[in-house]
């Protein structure tokens, strides 16, 4: 009989075990969501402190640079440049969403169009069906979608501005505080590897998936232009920015720009084009070029990528997508400090090593 109690006891600590981490999953999550506003243009601004960083190492490779500039020079280079591109393609994209939302109006006539098309392209009546479909995909509510979570980051630019401003002035006193906090040389330098892995790992994969964007992006754009489609600055932005969500992005980046074509035009020709050509880069780029160049920068497994993707995206929509592979690199370097959530991390890792 005692022994059944101790196992009852045993299940019922499980129980109240599972259910106190439950409770505070969810209390994280919404917490996550309620804080959206204040958390998302920290982590952009954390992501410029990055790429701020990594622009002053590449200034630094040239000797005299190093030798005669000081670092808060350098700083204020660096970080005048960045922020100078990042408000003129917010002034960009906002005036493309404008004409994109102006242009819809007149597009949508062509919705007939693009019916009569389809029934001569497979030789049957759908004419009332066709049109039913394409106005019940409502095309334009998802643009409106995409345009308010552009917006909102763009909205927050300022923001954004103030915390890389002060995540600066932090790194000067960054290191006098972490030898106040650690007596223990040992842990000091355990953290300061940490934090120096975190940093590379995410200013390697920052620099490398931006070029590799880049170079989508400008083959797409020449292929827009080309084709004639409308606001093909925007949609070349759209395709850098769905470059950086895995799996789902390029082919969201190719989809979008082509079913705008089908609106636009009202014929099919100049749809399968479009969706042929984008189609055709992103995946020469991504299944030639990105492997050879990324090489191993990330160690993430592929189903933790799709989950970290699925979960970020719920809790912050597309931002929270295009946050989740850095999120999800950060938390596995951070797991893999310690023995409790070792594991995990490993778990988490595309082939183990950590």
């Amino acid at each position: 009989m005692k022994f059944k109690r101790n196992i009852f006891y045993i299940y019922i600590v499980k129980i109240n075990n599972i259910a106190s981490a439950l409770l505070v999953i969810l209390i994280a999550v919404v917490a996550l969501i309620l804080a959206k506003p204040v958390i998302i243009p920290f982590l952009i601004a954390l992501l410029i402190w990055f790429l701020v960083k990594k622009m002053r190492n590449v200034i630094d490779n040239a000797g005299f640079m190093k030798r005669f500039i000081p670092t808060w020079i350098k700083t204020i280079i660096a970080s005048f440049f960045i922020i100078s591109l990042l408000v003129l393609i917010s002034k960009m994209v906002l005036l493309n969403i404008e004409n994109i939302s102006e242009s819809m109006t007149r597009y949508s006539s062509n919705i007939e169009r693009v019916a009569d098309q389809i029934n001569q392209l497979l030789g049957i009546n759908i004419g009332e069906e066709a049109i039913k479909m394409l106005n019940d995909f409502e095309f334009e509510s998802y643009l409106n979608s995409l345009f308010n979570s552009i917006s909102e980051v763009i909205g927050s630019t300022v923001m954004i501005t103030f915390y890389t401003i002060f995540l600066f002035f932090e790194e000067a006193l960054f290191e006098r505080k972490i030898n106040l906090i650690f007596t223990n040389p040992e842990q000091k330098t355990a953290f300061s590897k940490t934090i120096n892995k975190i940093e590379e790992s995410l200013s390697s994969y920052l620099t490398l998936k931006s070029l590799i964007s880049l170079l989508t992006t400008t083959l797409s754009y020449f292929v827009l232009l080309a084709i004639g489609v409308d606001s093909a600055p925007f949609w070349a932005f759209l395709i850098f920015m769905f470059n950086f969500i895995p799996s789902v992005g390029p082919i969201m980046g190719t989809v979008l720009p082509a079913l705008f074509s089908l609106i636009q035009f009202g014929e099919i020709t100049p749809f399968l084009i479009t969706l042929i050509s984008l189609g055709l880069i992103a995946t020469l780029v991504g299944s030639l070029v990105e492997p050879r160049v990324m090489g191993n920068t990330l160690n993430i497994s592929p189903l933790v990528t799709i989950l970290s993707l699925a979960v970020w995206g719920a809790i912050w929509g597309i931002t929270g997508m295009l946050l989740s592979v850095p999120i999800t690199v950060t938390m596995i370097i951070l797991f893999s400090q310690f023995s409790s959530t070792k594991g995990i991390a490993i778990l988490m890792s595309e082939k183990g090593r950590i």
